[in-house]
């Protein structure tokens, strides 16, 4: 995929709907979530606790984070907001959208998750084409396609990887931060009024990290639609963590801090953990409310105490302070406002040119794929030389039967295996790739 030449960035239309979404965008709240999975009898009724009672919202054109240490549930609250907890976890608590418990009609959201799920023979271009194609109805035409495809490769700034090959384990291609910023092309084609994602970060050193997130924060306010951005993030600079509006500091599954992000070093400084002059708020913050390790003797602010307790003292003081009250009354006051309704019909393309577009991704994918499609003509044509070989002459007497019998058996056990084996990885990555570029 090239720019054509008539292509102009400052002249191209985005898709506007006179529609609630755009004017004053979705509003997400939650409120006393809690999820839990099956477990062993350590805990009561034999399920673990993941989410404990999570209260909060998101807001549009604003940037919410959500931190915390590893296996604190910020992928799980994620997952929970987008619909996509599994089937063996249980769902307490209050989801709304807009005040409402309703479904998001198709491209309205959009869920980046942690895996960067791409075919890695296909270029930037080819990539974000393909799915343009899939999600945008027949009545669109072809360029105006293009246009909106060359358009969300711009704004993510891969112009000038448009025509790269994506690359993976065999073959060089896309840099860490490049794939996901790739991924981000792919779900916001469709202009989301939700989007989210799991620690878009995650791999990524600080500059590309800074960079990949100012991308995605310049998305908020942009083409007349006002977005809501939840991400979860795994350790932010100090000039990435500036970007985010709000903040939710989880840690055990419960809640540390909701609020502003600016009055978040107020809050631990109020309790007894000032942040260090010329430290990095975040990492300051992760430091304390990460129970995995001990505190060495320079981070104990009160001698004796365990990471343990500092998390018990914080989620108790967090629940009777002053911002927890402001975020339930904001929680409440989104609920009783009167919006619009959000859902609305949005169309895709039809079943007969989603079945052409992909026989057409996956037969260019399979040709370029030397471990796949090459290889197994290479083993095709020898097992076909060997059998003609080994069955040469078998004659037409009573006595060939048993060998051709063999030759028949023979020809059909080599085919399915090869092709089980040649045709089942394949398979398996495009299913990863369209659960994972499935708008929610």
């Amino acid at each position: 995929m090239t720019f054509p030449d008539y292509y102009e960035p400052s002249s191209i239309a985005v898709e506007s709907n006179n529609n609630t979404i755009e004017e004053e965008g979705i509003f997400l709240t939650w409120k006393d979530l809690h999820v839990s999975v099956p477990s062993g009898k350590k805990y009561a009724y034999g399920r673990k606790p993941i989410l404990k009672g999570l209260t909060g919202y998101a807001k549009p054109a604003q940037l919410l984070a959500i931190m915390g240490p590893s296996g604190c549930g910020k992928s799980t609250l994620l997952d929970a907001l987008a619909g996509r907890l599994g089937s063996n976890t249980k769902q307490t608590g209050k989801i709304l959208i807009n005040g409402r418990k309703e479904a998001l009609a198709y491209g309205t959201s959009a869920y980046v998750t942690h895996d960067d799920a791409v075919l890695a023979t296909l270029t930037v271009g080819e990539a974000v084409n393909y799915s343009a194609q899939l999600q945008f109805p027949n009545s669109m035409s072809k360029r105006e396609k293009e246009e909106r495809a060359i358009s969300t490769i711009t704004q993510m700034g891969l112009q000038d990887a448009t025509n790269t090959m994506i690359g993976g384990c065999l073959s060089k291609g896309l840099s860490e931060g490049q794939k996901r910023r790739l991924s981000i092309c792919i779900q916001i084609l469709t202009s989301p009024s939700l989007l989210l994602l799991d620690e878009p970060t995650s791999g990524l050193d600080s500059a590309a990290s800074y960079y990949v997130m100012t991308r995605i924060a310049s998305l908020k306010a942009r083409d007349g639609i006002k977005r809501t951005i939840v991400a979860s993030i795994h350790q932010p600079s100090s000039q990435l963590f500036q970007l985010f509006q709000d903040l939710c500091l989880l840690s055990c599954g419960e809640t540390v801090y909701f609020g502003p992000t600016s009055a978040a070093t107020k809050f631990f400084a109020s309790r007894g953990f000032p942040c260090p002059p010329l430290h990095n708020p975040a990492d300051h913050f992760l430091r304390i409310i990460n129970k995995d390790f001990k505190m060495v003797e320079e981070d104990c602010f009160h001698i004796g105490m365990k990471n343990e307790d500092t998390v018990k003292i914080l989620v108790k003081f967090y629940s009777s302070c002053k911002i927890n009250k402001q975020v339930r009354k904001e929680v409440a006051t989104i609920c009783e406002k009167e919006y619009g309704f959000v859902e609305r019909k949005r169309r895709q393309a039809s079943f007969i040119t989603q079945c052409n577009i992909l026989l057409r991704r996956s037969s260019l994918h399979l040709f370029r794929d030397v471990s796949n499609y090459w290889l197994r003509i290479a083993i095709f044509t020898i097992a076909a030389v060997s059998l003609g070989t080994i069955f040469l002459d078998v004659t037409s007497s009573d006595a060939s039967i048993q060998a051709r019998g063999s030759l028949v058996s023979f020809v059909a056990s080599v085919l399915t295996f090869i092709t089980l084996l040649g045709g089942f990885p394949p398979f398996v990555e495009q299913m990863k790739v369209k659960n994972c570029s499935q708008t929610m």
